[in-house]
């Protein structure tokens, strides 16, 4: 009996032995009174969150387009109206207008140098325009000055002092008993006056 109170003793020391070394999975862990059996909570740490960067939000271009449409009439052109310029009139002095420099009068065969409708030369004799070769009455202005012209038509004939106002036709010192071919003929004393007081643009009339 005694040794087997001694077997008992010794599986009781090694049961308790056994007890103290099991792990909690093993052994539940008593719990005090009033404690709730909550289980064990495991954190697990998760890794840092990267720092967010932060881009500003983009900016949205809106086109607005105009809430009403402007509609523009097209002006009419304006027309310049050119106020025609008075019509010269007649010289008191001489028949030509007061528009005219120089004065021709074919049927009296006669001349003047005009200023504003007043002669201020003349009237001096003329000869004109031969029969084939009539000098047209008209209006004109003096194109060209030539003090020592020589005709290319005829034969390089001498047209001194000349004063062109109609193509080929001008003022200048020539024959006052024979008639020209279309030219005016002055003395020579009138072809210089003539020539030194008419100037390019100016007026010459032509009547008959």
């Amino acid at each position: 009996m005694r040794v087997r109170k001694l077997i008992l003793g010794a599986a009781v020391a090694a049961a308790t032995v056994l007890s103290a070394c099991s792990s909690p999975s093993e052994q539940p862990v008593g719990l005090a009174a009033g404690q709730e059996n909550v289980p064990a909570t495991t954190t697990t740490e998760s890794p840092a969150t990267p720092p967010t960067t932060s881009s500003p939000a983009p900016t949205s271009t809106s086109t607005s387009s105009p809430s009403s449409s402007t509609k523009t009439t097209p002006k009419p052109p304006t027309s310049k109206t050119t106020t025609p310029k008075p019509k010269p009139e007649p010289s008191k002095e001489a028949p030509c207008s007061t528009a005219a420099k120089a004065c021709i009068k074919l049927s009296t065969n006669q001349s003047w140098l005009m200023e504003d409708g007043k002669v201020v030369y003349g009237p001096v004799p003329i000869t004109h325009g031969r029969k084939g070769y009539l000098t047209p009455p008209g209006t004109f202005r003096v194109t060209f000055k030539n003090k020592n012209h020589k005709s290319s038509i005829f034969d390089g004939a001498p047209m001194p002092n000349s004063v062109f106002f109609n193509g080929g036709i001008a003022f200048h010192q020539g024959s006052l008993r024979e008639k020209s071919h279309g030219c005016i003929h002055l003395s020579p004393a009138a072809s210089q006056k003539y020539f030194s007081s008419l100037s390019v643009g100016e007026v010459v009339e032509v009547v008959r």
